[in-house]
This record gives structure tokens, sequence and C-alpha cells, in this order.
């Protein structure tokens, strides 16, 4: 019954707007009290929580991702990938796809991908007579693939929780990035194909080739130098992440001379409170996971988990209608900080790979990020395109089922996940 209430009272705070890290930390702390247990285990929750080199990746990957936004780095790999395949059946189409999985290989951040490589793409592909509802909708749902593709802040944030290895979740994660890139792909080629208004771009030139390559050549290679240096173990996560920061600002800077004093300092700024907000919800669900711990939650979870469902399968049915609905009401991170801790402890018993997992797991709270009311995807395309919320939300479904299948193919495919970081 306590888990119910408890569960309960989560839920109708969230619903009722409260910030979530004032509902996982105040309900935590709450109950901590109503326990009987000593508010010490906050300050000490908070400290365990936050002293840890993992995490000092998350301000670094926004800061690389802020500067590269910033310095125009979309603009410069949309074009370049437009010269190459524009002339393509849905060659635009084609171009912005494969500039989202780029940026997100570069950034870590779904709603970066999207924002940048929407300002460029939307009026190009309007220009050829894409339909507005197709166009919304792909962008929105190519700027998902930010948080797939690695380095990605939620599989960061995951890998912290469960204590499994990043740099395999990175690996993991590069296989089924792929496939969703390549299902986007097709079904926008098909899709351009019937479409009664588009128009074929002209074939670039050579020249026109080379010189735009010339210019993203540097944003590839730090995309590509980060995942080796991952693969390889020259550096951590972390380490990653501080490279990524130094080599952005050289690129933006001096390569690119794209990057002024005062888009650096908006970069810094806005990095911060993205840092701030993030931290604090992972503080908050720090002092929460104690208190339910402590409450035996999870531990009734999981036995609940066992007497009821004794295939794996049936398990992971369940989780995933749980995710798209709560992903009507949550956003990603507070989604993977609610019910990893309680989900986590159930998966060895039902001989479910966590690595596996927290891809699947990311694959799902995806889709939160595309679906009304809380999508944050949404409302960054609604306000760069300038749309109804219902058209940008009538787009993306198509690109909903993809993903979805995406989900389904990792399940009966489980090396499309694990081959990479176990057998590679």
């Amino acid at each position: 019954m306590s888990t119910l209430l408890i569960l309960l009272a989560l839920f109708t705070l969230l619903v009722a707007g409260v910030p979530v890290a004032f509902v996982l930390g105040g309900l935590g702390l709450l109950l901590l009290l109503l326990g009987g247990f000593s508010e010490l285990m906050v300050p000490q929750a908070l400290l365990g929580g936050l002293d840890n080199f993992i995490l000092l990746s998350v301000p670094l990957f926004l800061l690389m991702s802020n500067i590269l936004l910033k310095g125009g780095v979309g603009r410069d790999l949309f074009t370049a990938v437009q010269a190459w395949v524009g002339h393509w059946p849905g060659g635009l189409a084609v171009a912005t796809i494969l500039s989202c999985g780029l940026f997100a290989a570069i950034s870590g951040s779904s709603v970066a991908t999207a924002a940048t490589i929407a300002t460029v793409a939307i009026p190009e592909m309007e220009a050829r007579g894409y339909p507005r509802r197709f166009v919304l909708g792909l962008l929105a749902a190519g700027g998902t693939l930010g948080i797939l593709i690695p380095p990605s802040i939620p599989l960061i944030v995951y890998g912290f929780i469960t204590e499994e290895s990043v740099i395999k979740l990175f690996l993991a994660g590069i296989g089924p990035g792929i496939v969703l890139v390549g299902l986007f792909i097709v079904f926008a080629m098909v899709y351009s194909h019937w479409s009664p208004d588009y128009q074929r771009a002209a074939k670039a030139s050579w020249a026109e080739r080379l010189a735009a390559s010339r210019r993203a050549l540097p944003s590839v290679a730090l995309a590509a130098l980060i995942v080796w240096g991952i693969y390889w173990g020259v550096f951590t996560p972390t380490e990653a992440a501080a490279v990524g920061f130094a080599a952005a600002v050289l690129i933006t800077a001096v390569w690119l001379r794209s990057l002024s004093w005062a888009d650096f300092k908006a970069a810094v700024i806005h990095s911060m409170t993205t840092s701030v907000t993030i931290l604090m919800i992972v503080a908050g669900a720090k002092i929460f996971g104690k208190a339910i711990t402590l409450y035996r939650i999870p531990q009734d979870v999981s036995l609940f988990i066992a007497q009821n469902f004794s295939e794996a399968w049936i398990f992971i049915l369940v989780v995933s209608l749980l995710l798209v609905v709560m992903g009507f009401f949550l956003e990603a991170l507070s989604m993977m900080l609610i019910m990893v801790p309680v989900l986590a402890p159930s998966l060895v018993g039902l001989g479910i790979d966590p690595i596996w997992f927290g891809i699947f797991f990311v694959i799902l709270i995806e889709v939160a990020l595309i679906t009304p009311p809380v999508g944050l995807n949404l409302y960054i395309i609604q306000a760069i395109g300038k749309a109804p919320m219902g058209e940008v939300a009538a787009g993306v479904w198509p690109f909903l089922v993809l993903m979805l299948l995406t989900v389904l193919l990792c399940y009966l495919i489980p090396d499309l996940v694990l081959y990479i970081p176990f057998k590679l």
C-alpha cells in the first residue's frame, strides 16, 4: 500500500507542474522524516550523488554542443551533406536526417540537434515542395537521435545510476542509431517519391561538394575522434568531453572563425543553466532513491515482477507500454531517474542484460521527446517553424512507429545492441 501511495503522490505532484527536482528531493525528504530516518541522509545522498567523476562529462558535453551550435556547425554539416545527397529522391530529407545523425554524434543533446538542423533545413525543404507537416515531423524526430547516438547525456546518467560502463553503453548505441537513421531515410525517400509537390534538387558540382566538405570536415573529424578515443580506451567519456569542448572552441573560433565572444558567453551561460537543471534533478533523484530503498520499494517491485512476470518478453512489453504512457506527462531524464532505480534490480533475475536494457530504455524515452503535451522537441520545432502544435504532432507519428519498430528489432536481434561493445 505504501508503494502505491508514494507513486500516487509522485505523479500527482509531477502532473501538477511542480519542478521535477523539487518533487523528487522534497518527497524523498518527507519519506525519510515520516519513516523516522535521520535527516543527515539527505546531505549524504547529495554528496554521494554529485561527487562522481562521470557526471563531470555532462556540463562539458553541453558546453561542446552549445559552442558548436553558436558557431554554425550545424549549418555547415547540412550544406556539406546536401551537396552530396541533395539530388537523390528525397535528397533534402535524407540530408536532414544524416545531418541530425552527424550533429548528434558531436553534441549528445536532442534539443541542440533539433534546434540546429531545423533552423537551416525548414526553409530549404519547404522551398523544394516538401509538405510542411512532414518537414516538421522529420526534424522533431531527427533531433531524438541526439540522445541515442554517442556521446549521449541520458546514457551517461543511466551508467551513473546502474554503475554500468558508460563506454559500453556508448558503443551499444551505435548499432540501433544506425538502424534508426536508415529507417528514417527509407521512409523519407518513399514519402518524397509519392509526394505530388516535391521537387528534386539540382546535382551539386564537384567544386561545390569539395568546398562544403572542407568546411564541415573538422566537425566530422571531431565526432570520429570522440567515438574512436572512447572505443580504443584513449580517454574516458569525461576526458572525451573535455577534448571535445577544447576542439569545438578551436574549430569554431580559429578554423571557421564563426564564434564571437558574445556567442561564447551565451553558450557558457546556456550550458550552465542546463547543467544546473540536470544536476539538481540528479540530486533530487538520489534523495528519492535513498528513501524508496529504505522503504524497500525496489525490492517489493522486483518481488512483484518475479511473481507475476516469469517471461522477459512480458516484462519488456509492460515496461514499454508504461514508458510510452509516462512520456505523455514526463520528460526523458525524469523518466529515467524515476524508473531505472526501481526496475534495475529485476533485470538479473529475468536474464536481461543491463547494457541492452539501457539502449531499450533510451529509445523509448526518445519517444517521450516527440509526444504531446510535454515533448520538448515538439516545442523546439514549433517555435522555429512558427507552426501550430497540432501540425507538428501530426507530422511526427510515422517516425514514432519507426522508433517503436527499432525497439522491436533490438528485442528480436539483441546483437544489434550488444555486438559492438562485447563482440567486435
